[in-house]
């Protein structure tokens, strides 16, 4: 524990962590077709101002809303690299997420937790790949965990919803990607219901209702930002060609069916998932199993003995 508390471990894990995101992906390419339609997003709204509704290379319409391609125009115009304007907004989202992780294990369970938690988010081999990939997913991930980071704030010291921190939800909702909205709702509507149905269960017998410490910050910022994403939507239907094709039946409703995305079991996720965040996979493995050893493998007082946040969590990450 002397070790993890030293600052020096701290600030050889940060550097670490800041030149594996560095260079993971040296040289820059456009590797694969995924990078190349993100990058010709904003190639095209600075080359012939699309700013609205881009195209792929293979000039079908993009599928994914602008905010990233907005950036990556917006720092095209101050560096004049294509390759810093693609790759920097994953960077950032990759530092900032890192970052934001750490201060938060800290002030809820302390130094130590936090630079595990730091290691185990950075030191694999996923986070680095992505870190200065030209995709969504980093910005998309830190704005996920921006709402959860909101939501587990206030439950954890128990405050009710203010408008600021509503509209910082509004904000972060809005922000996301057509193609993962979807999942995103599941995600955080699970996590909150099972969060809401403990916590009424745990309640002490008598006490009185409250909001306080409530996980749901209220309907407005869900329904205006899915208001902001629907009158998009509704624009490229009347607008572009090809746009409820690409982006309304294969994007969005393609994700509740099995047809077009085709996702895989669940036993095909695993073994790429151990393999990914090793060696963090395994401890955490091995940490569940000498848990249930300990409770002499009763599977169901895991579950019994977890707080109604964990339960949130847990399942909002099984959905998600």
């Amino acid at each position: 524990m002397s070790l993890l508390e030293d600052r020096r471990t701290l600030w050889v894990v940060a550097a670490l962590i800041v030149l594996l995101f560095a260079i993971a992906n040296l040289p820059w390419q456009l590797d694969d077709y995924d990078q190349a339609k993100q990058a010709f997003t904003s190639f095209e709204m600075v080359k012939d101002g699309h700013w609205l509704y881009q195209h792929t290379p293979h000039e079908r319409v993009a599928t994914k809303p602008p905010l990233v391609g907005w950036i990556s125009a917006a720092l095209f115009a101050v560096t004049r690299s294509w390759e810093i304007a693609w790759r920097l907004p994953s960077l950032v989202a990759a530092l900032a997420l890192a970052f934001l992780l750490f201060r938060a294990a800290k002030d809820a369970y302390g130094k130590v937790a936090a630079v595990i938690a730091l290691g185990a988010f950075g030191l694999n081999l996923l986070s680095p790949r992505l870190a200065t990939l030209v995709r969504t997913d980093m910005p998309l991930a830190l704005v996920i965990f921006l709402i959860g980071l909101l939501i587990w704030q206030r439950v954890r010291h128990e405050d009710e919803w203010k408008l600021r921190d509503q509209v910082y939800v509004f904000v972060l909702l809005t922000g996301g990607d057509v193609d993962q909205r979807s999942n995103r709702l599941r995600f955080f509507a699970a996590g909150i219901a099972v969060f809401q149905l403990r916590r009424r269960r745990t309640r002490a017998p008598g006490a009185p209702k409250t909001n306080s410490g409530s996980a749901w910050p209220g309907w407005w910022p869900w329904v205006a930002s899915l208001a902001i994403f629907l009158i998009w939507v509704g624009g490229g239907i009347r607008f572009q060609p090809g746009f409820y094709d690409e982006v309304v039946m294969r994007e969005f409703v393609g994700r509740f069916g099995e047809t077009i995305h085709r996702p895989q079991p669940l036993l095909f996720y695993l073994p790429h998932l151990l393999h990914k965040f090793a060696p963090w996979s395994v401890l955490m493995i091995g940490i569940a199993a000498v848990g249930l050893r300990w409770r002499n493998w009763r599977v169901r007082s895991v579950f019994r003995g977890m707080s109604p946040e964990t339960s949130g969590c847990f399942a909002g990450a099984l959905v998600g």
